[in-house]
């Protein structure tokens, strides 16, 4: 159930009303807009009606969320979220550009890509230091030891990193180390994981499950903004169809379902999509253009012996070049692609 608030009512109003709503036992989001204040009432709502709402004068209408999904609702918050990320921000005119190796190598690798990929207009540093591979005999990540490295990149670089966090074992790492904690398709639904991050206020790269519903992926992230972080960063990165051409299929559809029925920032990662290197630059352009939040894609110095992945992955080149054609997309469409040095000025 959401509440909104008459314009133009007096901040002592507001909190009275607040007040008296949570010793009814409801938990309550504010939402303070551009145009006006929503408050939703979060439990169960089948205990009260709209009418209990009129002896307010500064309610100016009440209304049913009838989702199953609350916080992560636009009706709940209006304007669009912006997650700010070490300094750099996501959502609204805001553009993410997210780029690394899947996987972590050695640190002077990972050192001179970050400064690449930093110069060509990457404002965050990704790079998997644990590895959820479908083979059990393939490279799975160098664990802490990546973690360590991503930290000397950001060192080095001043870029925010991001990286995948495959459990609960090691989110005290993760909060301590990394800048946003990725969850992969596999583990959109690994509910135990989302409730721990959920008590966490560092942000959240949320993958779309290679099978996932639109419900199902928005439910994903109410589970952790109902743990009290509302830092979640929504990641389209393919689904799977009946076609074997490409790795994945791109939805792109997602870009503006998610942003109607949210107001969380969503992303799009061509890399995992695709599968394939050449498909990358012509499905990032094509991300930009239907209105998403930001790219994820994957580059490396010399793909043909990357770790893992390589053949999904763009050189420092091919990513230097696409950048210059995203940026001019970016203008177009109004958004800016700002570093944690502009940011902060």
């Amino acid at each position: 159930m959401i509440i909104h608030v008459a314009h133009g009512s007096k901040e002592k109003e507001i909190q009275e009303l607040v007040k008296n709503i949570e010793a009814a036992g409801f938990g309550v989001n504010r939402s303070d807009g551009k145009n006006r204040t929503v408050i939703g009432l979060i439990g169960d709502t089948s205990r009260v009606t709209e009418n209990d709402f009129a002896k307010y004068k500064i309610v100016d209408g009440v209304h049913r969320i009838q989702a199953p999904y609350k916080k992560a609702n636009r009706q709940f918050h209006e304007d669009d979220s912006v997650i700010d990320i070490d300094g750099v921000k996501v959502g609204a005119e805001n553009f993410l550009v997210c780029a690394g190796p899947c996987s972590v190598e050695n640190e002077d690798d990972m050192v001179a890509l970050g400064k690449k990929l930093k110069a060509a207009g990457a404002n965050t540093f990704r790079g998997g230091a644990f590895k959820p591979r479908t083979s059990p005999y393939a490279f799975q990540g160098l664990g802490l030891e990546g973690l360590r490295i991503l930290n000397v990149v950001k060192e080095e670089t001043g870029l925010p990193i991001v990286s995948e966090l495959m459990s609960t074992d090691y989110i005290d790492e993760f909060v301590e180390s990394v800048d946003v904690i990725q969850v992969g398709a596999r583990n959109m639904q690994n509910f135990d994981l989302l409730k721990a991050i959920g008590e966490t206020d560092k942000p959240v790269l949320l993958k779309r499950g290679m099978s996932a519903t639109m419900k199902e992926w928005l439910m994903s992230a109410e589970y952790v903004m109902a743990g009290g972080n509302d830092n979640v960063i929504f990641c389209e990165r393919g689904v799977r169809t009946f076609e074997t051409a490409t790795r994945n299929t791109l939805d792109l559809q997602a870009v503006p379902v998610i942003q109607k029925e949210s107001h969380l920032p969503i992303v799009i990662d061509p890399s995992h999509a695709a599968g394939v290197r050449h498909i990358i630059p012509s499905m990032a352009k094509a991300a930009v253009m239907s209105g998403a939040n930001g790219l994820q894609i994957e580059v490396h110095e010399d793909p043909e012996n990357a770790w893992s992945d390589g053949q999904q992955c763009l050189t420092p080149d091919e990513f230097s070049e696409l950048m210059q054609t995203i940026d001019m997309l970016l203008e177009i469409e109004k958004k800016t692609a700002t570093g944690k040095q502009i940011v902060q000025q």
